[in-house]
């Protein structure tokens, strides 16, 4: 995945804007959390018919977002692959 493609950025805007900026997973807890990265909850790298569909991005902070996904390797942590196991893909669970 290129993440300095004008077409990533535009979906970045996007789903920054739709979650107002704000962590979704912290929201959960009633935690207002300012977002910063938009993460994927399933890979790019291994679904990569679903990089850019809105239901697979969620904007999180930088703290969040190291706890879904493994820095180093860059694979899902246990958080990350619960919030995969409960995201069905092509179901938009902003609705």
């Amino acid at each position: 995945m290129d993440y300095t493609r004008k077409k990533w950025k535009r979906k970045r805007s996007h789903i920054l804007r739709i979650d107002q900026y704000l962590d979704r997973i912290e929201l959960r807890y009633g935690r207002r959390v300012q977002a910063t990265i938009v993460h994927h909850i399933y890979p790019a790298a291994e679904y990569p018919e679903y990089a850019y569909c809105d239901w697979n991005l969620i904007s999180v902070s930088m703290a969040t977002h190291n706890k879904l996904e493994n820095r180093s390797t860059g694979a899902l942590t246990e958080m990350g692959i619960a919030l995969q196991r409960r995201t069905i893909p092509g179901i938009d669970w902003r609705k």
